[in-house]
């Protein structure tokens, strides 16, 4: 039935409440008490981001307690780290909820006997103020993953029809399902104790398309291509249909779900070949298992769990191992599919603007919205009572490729700040003072931390297209690293787990006043696993930085000197600009550890166009260029002759461009001497604001502009001004921009990181350094006085550059 545009609100007002939908088939929000959709999964829906729906009860009856909770937390890890956001459905505490956090999903898998939950028991667990927890099957996270606007499934196995269920008529409820709820689900075929050419006829029957990935198999030839039977790859039943590979399932499900049809999509991907069981081992200890379930009665529900223990029973851990790599392949395969199908919803978006004028509402079953030229909007409500339906066909941001690559630290920050309590009898503040060898009263924050992840944090917000490129461990911190990157809106498509590696982490202890006492890092994670971290940067960063060509590449110095030089190559050879970010005294002089010195080039063409170090690194750069001798060479020195400063110095002209305490320091002198092999350093002085040293290249307008006239230190001879490009040195001292009491900073960690981030994101939009060290210095405030306020106030920073 279409339905016109002018008759849309008022037959809107006779359709059940349902979901808001804003464009792409994406949910934001319900009305019902019994359903939530958690914060992280709303963003990635509001923002048209790859998302795959996990069911649960392979947790809750799948697997036993603690494997369950182990393998929750990889599948989830999967997903993040091949750049989808996860959502695992289940119930708890009464609620049907869509996107788990790690303490409601610890407490769902470990719950004493949840409940099992299908279409039909939906009002039993929800109803009534039940409290009730229970693993969601693939029929009912269909239901729930359709209501929120997922349209990807990955899962273990599907069920089917058992055997002789012409007399039992036993027929899992996963298969009806598929016939009225458009959702794409992806498994490895379906359980290989059921009659799979029956439940493939069932399927037809019902309308579902099923289709078998050929995983590199000819499917023209005379064999064709298997539906898997889960523990083997081959069954001796033929596919229906047959897919190369995700961009070819993606394209099915966006013509399929284009159409307004109601029914699923049923993808079987086979197992792993290096897991796959013997057909023939499988087949027997089939066999034996159907005996004792007939022997025993066990009918209907109970059939398959009486089943599968039974092949346990049989197989060893074998069956369970294979269980395991089946369902990894399936979340990995699933991600890749959702990546591809936003790809195709991207891309047909602009016609969907065109068509605007000539769009109609089709109602089918279940009240799905679509265009008339088959886009989805998903189910239809109005949240309020004159929603209008341009208010229907709000289109996402386009997705764009990143033009900012953030190489560096990610890690897990605590920050432990000692207890304050006010005094019984006067009230005043009483500091908690520090006691060794014992605990102390504290209050414990945890966030996402590392140089690389605060960069590329602030330059996300500043509005930048972002790819953090770092690496976790396959652990809880890694887990919670991922989350909250998701959360944050920004893609994990750059990180990489390293199973035996930890997770970085960062522990500050402070004071009451929240200054640092001792710290404690753990940024081993990139130093020492130093041939896996070669092959990830061969294998993994590199590729994508290549694909990408991204116009600035930011390097952090936790990277050893051998990564590092890879890095600046790799940056060199898409003429990347490339920015530096110190980290600390230790690990700043990187750059000038390198195997091959001359892998640091020098100005017109260097390595590193920008730096941004505090004045102790700063120190510690210049100390270890000239005990290493990098000051001796030709190409340094033709440089440094052309800059145009006297060989009596400058001692005056810095004084006056600075002032007499930083020329006492030398702060102005050593960058001058790094000039040649970074054009542009920016040094944070704290209190003191931000010295600005760069190198102008010859014939730049700002030589001869009167605004930057005061700013110009010196300028080249005209003997030299051809040969190497120098025009001159342009110093400015900016102040700060707020004097910060110390009663009004709540975290120092990361203030220098957004300082980065923030210049970045405005070079990355055409801006010059000395345009933007007022504001990325605010944004460092914004940091400084409070990490809650800072997205929302960054966001504002963002259109002033």
């Amino acid at each position: 039935m279409i339905i016109p545009p002018s008759l849309h609100r008022h037959l809107r007002h006779r359709i059940a409440p349902r979901i808001l939908h804003h464009g792409h088939n994406r949910s934001l929000s319900s009305h019902s008490p019994f359903f939530k959709i958690s914060p992280e999964v709303q963003q990635a829906l509001s923002e048209n981001r790859p998302i795959v729906a996990l069911e649960s009860t392979i947790y809750t009856h799948g697997f036993p307690h603690p494997q369950n909770l182990s393998l929750a937390s990889s599948l989830e890890t999967l997903i993040r780290t091949h750049g989808g956001v996860p959502a695992t459905i289940g119930i708890l505490d009464g609620i049907a909820r869509v996107g788990l956090s790690s303490p409601e999903l610890e407490r769902l898998v470990s719950a004493p006997h949840p409940l099992k939950i299908s279409r039909r028991d939906f009002g039993f667990a929800l109803g009534r103020g039940s409290r009730r927890n229970g693993g969601t099957t693939i029929s009912a996270t269909m239901i729930l993953a359709h209501l929120a606007g997922i349209k990807v499934f990955a899962t273990g196995g599907l069920g089917g029809v058992h055997r002789g269920a012409e007399s039992t008529w036993d027929v899992s409820a996963d298969l009806t399902e598929l016939g009225r709820t458009p959702v794409a689900v992806i498994s490895s075929g379906c359980k290989a104790f059921l009659d799979l050419p029956r439940t493939l006829e069932f399927l037809e029957t019902q309308g579902v398309g099923v289709a078998t990935f050929a995983n590199g198999r000819d499917s023209n030839a005379a064999s064709g291509v298997d539906f898997p039977a889960f523990w083997t790859r081959e069954s001796g039943v033929p596919s229906p249909k047959v897919v190369r590979d995700e961009v070819e399932a993606a394209e099915v499900i966006y013509a399929h779900f284009g159409l307004g049809l109601q029914s699923g999509l049923f993808f079987a991907n086979p197992i792993p070949e290096e897991h796959s069981l013997p057909k023939e081992d499988m087949d027997a200890a089939i066999d034996e298992a159907l005996r004792h379930a007939d022997a025993a009665g066990a009918v209907g529900a109970a059939a398959t769990p009486y089943i599968l223990d039974k092949i346990k029973e049989v197989t060893g851990s074998r069956s369970l191992e294979a269980n395991r790599a089946l369902v990894e392949a399936n979340v990995v395969r699933g991600t890749k599919v959702a990546l591809e199908l936003v790809r195709l919803e991207s891309e047909g978006r602009g016609s969907d603007k065109d068509a605007k004028s000539d769009e109609h509402t089709v109602v089918g079953p279940g009240a799905i919205n679509y265009t008339a030229n088959g886009v989805s909007r998903g189910v239809a409500q109005a949240p309020e009572p004159f929603a209008t339906a341009e208010k229907l066909t709000t289109p996402f941001p386009e997705s764009r490729p990143p033009n900012v690559f953030v190489a560096g630290s990610l890690a897990l920050d605590l920050a432990c700040d000692y207890a304050v309590q006010l005094g019984r009898a006067t009230g005043d503040a009483i500091t908690i003072k520090a006691a060794l060898y014992t605990s102390n009263p504290a209050r414990i924050t945890q966030s996402l931390g590392g140089v690389g992840s605060n960069v590329a944090r602030a330059a996300h917000l500043m509005g930048a297209d972002v790819r953090l490129c770092s690496a976790i461990g396959d652990d809880l911190s890694g887990k919670a690293a991922l989350e909250a990157l998701g959360a944050a809106g920004m893609s994990t498509e750059g990180i990489k787990t390293l199973p035996s590696e930890r997770t970085a982490q960062y522990v500050a202890v402070n004071d009451s006043s929240k200054d640092l006492l001792l710290a404690m890092a753990d940024m081993s994670i990139l130093e020492t696993a130093e041939t896996t971290i070669s092959d990830a940067l061969d294998d993994f960063w590199l590729p994508q930085l290549r694909k990408a060509k991204p116009a600035n590449l930011v390097l952090d110095a936790n990277w050893p000197p051998k990564q590092l030089a890879k890095w600046l190559e790799a940056g060199r050879e898409i003429n990347a600009h490339i920015t530096y970010e110190p980290v600390s005294n230790a690990k700043s002089t990187a750059l000038f550890r390198l195997r091959d010195p001359n892998t640091l080039r020098v100005f017109p063409t260097p390595s590193i166009h920008l730096a941004t170090p505090n004045a102790h690194e700063l120190t510690a750069m210049y100390t270890h260029a000239r005990e290493n001798s990098f000051f001796d060479r030709q190409d340094w020195w033709s440089v440094i002759d052309a800059l145009g400063i006297p060989q009596s110095g400058a001692r005056t002209q810095m004084a006056l461009a600075t002032s007499s305490s930083l020329v006492d320091q030398g702060i102005p002198q050593q960058s001058i001497q790094l000039l040649p092999f970074i054009p542009s350093i920016c040094t944070k002085l704290g209190p003191q604001g931000v010295l600005l040293t760069q190198l102008i290249p010859a014939n730049d307008e700002r030589l001869t502009s009167g605004e930057y006239a005061p700013h110009i230190l010196s300028r080249c001879k005209n003997e030299t001004e051809g040969s190497v490009g120098v025009g001159g040195v342009y110093m400015r001292l900016f102040p700060a921009v707020e004097e910060v009491k110390g009663e009004d900073v709540v975290s120092v960690n990361g203030v220098g990181d957004t300082f980065a981030g923030t210049l970045v994101a405005g070079l990355a939009k055409g801006a010059r350094v000395e345009e933007l060290v007022d504001v990325a210095q605010r944004a460092a405030v914004l940091t400084l006085k409070s990490r809650e306020s800072v997205s929302g106030g960054l966001g504002t920073l963002s259109m002033l550059i």
